[in-house]
């Protein structure tokens, strides 16, 4: 074991004093004070269950032995089962019976191929007309991480997201008032769609380019490293606005979902601090959205860049964004096309009155969210594994549990029980960073600045070639392994980079082994 040194940056605690200046006119500009409505501390549970949270999430200060429960990292939701590439489309162990049943079904519809309008099969049209994919598995396949485009491989699990400059003082007020977090591409939308329904073209072929280069760590190791430029070619509808700007995103894992949704607000908040009030170099803040069902500004969780407050919100955006299928929380039955694109618009859309308004209807929804909220997490590995305890107190000097924060307990009071009052242990804090400019897409979502991420959560990392036969990382893949990942953090993750180039090989080997144990 390493001997326990100085933290380099210290872990903070929740602290909802914080939340005040997390929600302040810096985060918030031009909303009236108390409008977000966000609790401000744990409401779902007694003064005895607070102090019992505080105890079981407090940062850990001795790294001999795995600290209790760590190899369950979903709770009593974790799944147990053979580790293979199955392992993230496994459903919460504690589910019931019947859920189990409302799960497969789920399953199903996730997996269902879409086909174009007018068909014979009158539950499953309505595709596009334009898309990226015709069904859910398409691009979360086996419900792990995406890649980027390699060789032969198609673009599937990568879109580009696209967004421009706002021209008039009305949208300017749109922004400022986050009736919109951004504003599409006058003709491309908000995403860019390479495939269409017969009769119609996609609208362009993202291409990827790579410049290689090297960086040489501290004890002489040289890490070949590649950074990757964006552009878009074969555009079928004519050119995009000047200002709109490209953002590569792959598809994220599906797993813990349902418990990310159900930890409370104040506990991501608490952990806000958008001016470095303290002075650790870290400077996260959450983006505040408008829930479209009922107005009110909620906390955005999901997304790369924390736009979503929940996972239903974020299924129908999926439908109707990927596939170009309407649901009743969005009920764009021509997906993505823009009044650009006449033809588009002109095309048949799979509406069935009889089965409702939209091509996927409520129980369609119900079931993919159900499904979504309740993908196991699986169980970790070789958590008392002497060289990933050094690794684990490396990863905790470095300053990397910072953003990537342990552990949280989830509400008292989630909807479903199986997602209630777990210890849970993503490693994130689900709040933005700046990660720098080299990591910056310059696209601003909502609170989102152009170079601020939301930190992604690390439980399943270890198993992304397992599931997904590959190891790229960030939100475009342009890392090829861990050590690469850790390499491009810059901005607030600059000082944990530095220190791991500065490590020793066997330091450096100790913390990739702890983050595949994940």
């Amino acid at each position: 074991m390493r001997p326990l040194t100085l933290l380099s940056r210290r872990m903070r605690p929740i602290r909802p004093a914080l939340i005040v200046a997390a929600l302040g006119a810096a985060a918030l500009p031009g909303l009236a004070a108390g409008e977000t409505g966000l609790a401000t501390s744990r409401d779902d549970l007694t003064a005895a269950d607070i102090e019992r949270v505080e105890a079981v999430t407090r940062p850990t200060t001795d790294f001999s032995a795995a600290e209790k429960y760590e190899a369950l990292p979903g709770g009593a939701a974790t799944s147990r089962k053979r580790v293979n590439q199955d392992a993230f489309s496994h459903a919460s162990a504690n589910l019931s019976f019947e859920e189990e049943g409302t799960f497969k079904l789920g399953n199903a519809l996730f997996r269902k191929l879409w086909v174009s309008s007018p068909s014979s099969t009158q539950a499953s049209d309505g595709l596009g007309p334009l898309f990226n994919a015709r069904a859910c598995q398409s691009c979360h396949l086996k419900d792990g991480r995406g890649h980027p485009p390699e060789g032969d491989r198609d673009a599937t699990s990568m879109f580009l997201r696209l967004s421009r400059a706002p021209r008039t003082p009305d949208e300017q007020a749109l922004l400022k008032n986050k009736s919109l977090l951004n504003l599409p591409d006058p003709v491309y939308g908000g995403q860019l769609q390479d495939l269409a329904v017969p009769g119609l073209k996609g609208e362009g072929r993202m291409v990827v380019t790579y410049e290689e280069f090297t960086v040489t760590l501290a004890d002489g190791t040289d890490v070949a490293m590649r950074r990757p430029d964006y552009a878009v070619s074969d555009l079928a509808y004519g050119p995009m606005d000047v200002s709109t700007t490209l953002s590569p995103r792959v598809t994220p894992p599906m797993i813990g979902l349902g418990l990310i949704e159900q930890i409370h607000p104040a506990d991501i908040l608490g952990l806000a601090d958008p001016d470095d009030a303290d002075g650790d170099g870290i400077s996260g803040k959450p983006n505040i959205v408008r829930d479209p069902a009922s107005g009110a500004l909620v906390l955005g969780r999901f997304g790369w860049k924390a736009q979503t407050p929940s996972i239903r919100r974020q299924s129908a955006e999926a439908f109707a964004g990927d596939i170009g299928i309407s649901s009743p929380d969005l009920p764009n039955h021509w997906g993505d096309c823009t009044p650009s694109q006449a033809d588009c618009l002109a095309a048949a859309t799979g509406v069935q009155p009889r089965l409702g308004d939209s091509e996927a209807p409520d129980p369609v929804l119900d079931l993919v969210t159900f499904y979504s909220q309740n993908l196991a997490v699986p169980a970790r590995r070789d958590v008392d594994d002497p060289q990933v305890l050094n690794g684990k107190q490396v990863f905790y000097d470095l300053g990397c549990a910072s953003c990537h924060r342990p552990k949280f307990v989830t509400r008292r009071d989630a909807p479903n029980k199986a997602h209630a009052f777990q210890l849970i242990w993503p490693y994130s804090d689900f709040l933005l960073h700046d990660m720098g400019p080299r990591m910056a897409d310059w696209q601003v979502v909502g609170d989102a600045r152009g170079g601020e991420w939301r930190t992604p959560p690390l439980w399943g990392i270890g198993l992304t070639e397992t599931v997904n036969g590959h190891t790229f990382f960030l939100h475009d893949g342009r890392a090829r392994n861990l050590t690469e990942a850790i390499l491009w953090h810059g901005g607030e993750g600059e000082a944990a980079r530095d220190g791991f180039a500065a490590l020793n090989a066997d330091d450096r080997a100790a913390l990739i082994r702890f983050l595949e144990t994940l």
